[in-house]
């Protein structure tokens, strides 16, 4: 036959929309050409396929060839469609069998020598073809990946001979049924284990039982928040040990966030599938470094901190214009990327942990008396974080400096894992509630959910009235306030469980009147 069609798929944001390879030889001088919004390097595919085929052995049709990329408007980038087209003019050839490929995909950069080489994007490939009910053959390179997806068909190759052995094998109409080296189905391999990262541990922070309880109160509602204290009083310290009393992930949240490491500049690392991700730029990065973007759309540091923690330390330091970039993903979840040939949406349902000093020295309100700084030398360095931005926070905590004696003779503390098992229970509370967690709770859903007193909604309006909250402060307090109370096993949320959750405005209280935060402590005592 002179025509052959082969299915494989592009790379969109993380989605692998189905792209129909068509081969045609044609009578004429002797060419080829690819149509179908090519870039650059799939227009090499040409060259790369035709000395793949002739060092493979195969005859490379001395006709007319045009290959077809369907949908012709949508943009193809990349060396991902190689395998389809050398397959797809061995079919048209008559070199293979027509009726051999049936519904397997195919996917993979071809070698001058015909061996297969790695690509990104494997794993949301593997997703939708396994959706579609499709077979799926990529490089063995990229096995790991494949593997992932336990219900899917998908198959490693390590060359194109092996896998035209495969397709001409009498059982190969039947995914997998072919016995031929080189091809194995990927959920066959053995795949490298889990890394035990050793993750920073709790009990290593001496004092600071304030802070403590608030990054619990975090984990355990997936809450934003926000340090504050001189330099060395151990924000960062507490930062990093987020990540160790976080609930464990689910398989599809794992897969979601594999699939946007696949697609991104680093690519799938195997042992760390189904772990946190943990991502701290330097503030000095960019607004397209938090929120991805460049000609071919990719994921930034927002995405890949997708289902963990993006932890932003000197926060005043980051450009403004850089930290107003997080205000609708830290609504939505979800980045929209928009560029004048194509659009890509990437998943960002992260929690941000942010650490900052409370004046340009540092050392604002110490007991040393260190500070020299003028009010408004403070308030500039304040007005860095916008009040929209910081509105979207919903834990202000205070992280003062220790005495050294505290440090010298610190007492025993819990541990990650005591914690870890107290935001366990409060988060499977939650899911069985709402099911989401209730930083995620919509309006209904709080009124439903977070019921007040008389004497809480009285403190909390009054609290309101004071501090100048917005809707959005309002409704982030009772989503805290539910979260303690979740911690505290209680079906209601209560005065003190409120008051807590107003305790952790500690910016908003710059401006908050003596007698309403006294009232507030009297409250939660």
């Amino acid at each position: 036959m002179s025509l052959a069609r082969v299915l494989t798929r592009a790379l969109v944001g993380v989605s692998a929309p189905l792209v129909t390879v068509e081969v045609h030889l044609s009578g004429g001088l002797p060419g080829t050409s690819i149509v179908g919004l090519p870039e650059m390097a799939v227009r090499e595919a040409r060259d790369r396929v035709r000395a793949a085929l002739l060092n493979a052995r195969f005859e490379y049709p001395q006709s007319r060839i045009t290959i077809s990329l369907a949908p012709a408007d949508l943009p193809k980038e990349g060396s991902r469609f190689d395998l389809a087209i050398a397959v797809g003019i061995l079919i048209a050839s008559q070199q293979l069998p027509a009726a051999s490929l049936g519904n397997t995909e195919v996917l993979g950069e071809l070698g001058l020598s015909g061996e297969l080489r790695a690509v990104r994007g494997v794993l949301p490939a593997v997703l939708a073809a396994s959706a579609a009910g499709h077979s799926i053959v990529v490089p063995d390179s990229n096995a790991a990946e494949a593997a992932r997806v336990r219900e899917a068909h998908a198959y490693c190759a390590d060359s194109l001979l092996s896998f035209c052995a495969w397709l001409r094998s009498a059982k190969a109409g039947v995914a997998g049924a072919a016995d031929v080296p080189g091809v194995v189905r990927a959920s066959e391999l053995e795949m490298p284990g889990i890394s035990p990262r050793a993750l920073p541990d709790l009990a290593d922070v001496r004092g600071q039982s304030h802070a403590r309880r608030a990054l619990e109160v975090a984990a355990a509602g997936q809450h934003n928040v926000i340090m504050v204290g001189p330099p060395g009083s151990g924000k960062t310290m507490l930062a990093q040990r987020l990540a160790g009393i976080l609930p464990p992930l689910d398989e599809a949240a794992s897969l979601e966030c594999a699939a946007i490491a696949s697609v991104s500049a680093q690519g799938f690392d195997a042992t760390v599938f189904g772990l946190r991700p943990t991502r701290a730029p330097h503030h000095s990065a960019s607004g397209v470094a938090l929120v991805g973007g460049g000609s071919v759309p990719r994921p930034g540091e927002i995405s890949l901190a997708h289902g963990g923690v993006l932890f932003l330390d000197e926060l005043p330091e980051f450009d403004r214009r850089v930290l107003e970039v997080l205000r609708e993903p830290l609504e939505s979840g979800r980045i929209l990327i928009s560029r004048a040939a194509r659009q890509a949406e990437f998943p960002a349902r992260f929690q941000l942990v942010a650490a900052m000093n409370p004046c340009p020295c540092g050392y604002a309100g110490d007991s040393s008396g260190r500070c020299r700084c003028t009010p408004d030398q403070i308030e500039r360095y304040r007005s860095r974080i916008s009040g929209p931005l910081l509105d979207r926070i919903d834990l202000h905590v205070e992280v003062p400096r220790l005495p050294h004696a505290d440090l010298r003779n610190g007492t025993d503390v819990e541990c990650s894992a005591s914690v870890r098992q107290r935001v366990v229970v409060a988060r499977e509370r939650q899911l069985g509630r709402a099911g989401k967690p209730n930083a995620l709770l919509a309006s209904r859903e709080i009124e439903l959910h977070c019921a007040l007193s008389d004497t809480g909604q009285a403190l909390l309006e009054r609290a309101v009235e004071k501090l100048g909250l917005s809707a959005r402060g309002y409704h982030r307090i009772l989503r805290v306030a539910r979260t303690i109370a979740d911690l505290a096993a209680a079906a209601d949320v209560g005065d003190t469980h409120l008051a807590e959750a107003i305790g952790y405005r500690r910016l908003d209280r710059a401006l908050m009147p003596a007698p309403v935060f006294n009232q507030a402590r009297m409250a939660g005592r």
